[in-house]
C-alpha cells in the first residue's frame, strides 16, 4: 500500500530494495585483518622436534672408538702397510692382487682380535713416495669390505 501511495506522492519514481555495498566491503576487510593479525603462520621459534632418550640410572655411554691406524710406506718394489703394531704386509708391483688378499685378512684378523666393527674408524697415515695407484687399490680394498669410515692423515 505504501508504494503505491509514495508512486502518487512521486510519480517518477519506482521503490526498489537495493544493498549498500560499502559497509559491506567495509565489514568483509575488517574481518580479513582481525584472521590475517590474530592467526598463527608459524610454529614458535623456540620448537625443536627432538626427542631426549630417557635417563637410566647405571646405563653406560660409549664413546668413539679410537681409530685403527694404517701406515703406508713405499718401499723398492711396491709399499708396506702396517696395520696398527699388529701386522705388516708387503705389497709387491708384480703380486698385487694375492698381497692385497693377505692385506684383507690380516684386516679382517686385526678386527677381530680387536673387538672392532666395520663402522669403526681407521686413518690412513701414507707417505708420500707410495704411489697413488697402491693407495687407490688399498682404499678400495677396505671400502670394499665394508669399512666405511675411513680417514686420510694429513702429513707434510
Amino acid at each position: 500500500m505504501q508504494t503505491d501511495i509514495s508512486n502518487k506522492v512521486f510519480p517518477g519514481r519506482r521503490s526498489r530494495f537495493t544493498l549498500r555495498m560499502a559497509p559491506m566491503i567495509d565489514m568483509i576487510f575488517l574481518l580479513l585483518i582481525f584472521f590475517i593479525v590474530a592467526g598463527k603462520w608459524r610454529p614458535p621459534e623456540n620448537f625443536l622436534p627432538v626427542e631426549m632418550p630417557a635417563a637410566q640410572a647405571g646405563s653406560q655411554q660409549f664413546s668413539r672408538p679410537e681409530p685403527l691406524m694404517i701406515h703406508i710406506s713405499a718401499t723398492q718394489t711396491g709399499c708396506q702397510v702396517r696395520i696398527g703394531q699388529l701386522y705388516t704386509v708387503q705389497i709387491e708391483n708384480k703380486t698385487v692382487a694375492s698381497d692385497l688378499t693377505v692385506l684383507m685378512e690380516k684386516i679382517r684378523q686385526t678386527l677381530l682380535d680387536q673387538k672392532r666393527f666395520a663402522t669403526d674408524p681407521i686413518e690412513v697415515v701414507c707417505s708420500p713416495e707410495v704411489k697413488w695407484d697402491h693407495v687407490a687399490k688399498i682404499y678400495n680394498l677396505f671400502f670394499g669390505a665394508g669399512l666405511t669410515d675411513i680417514t686420510f692423515q694429513m702429513t707434510q
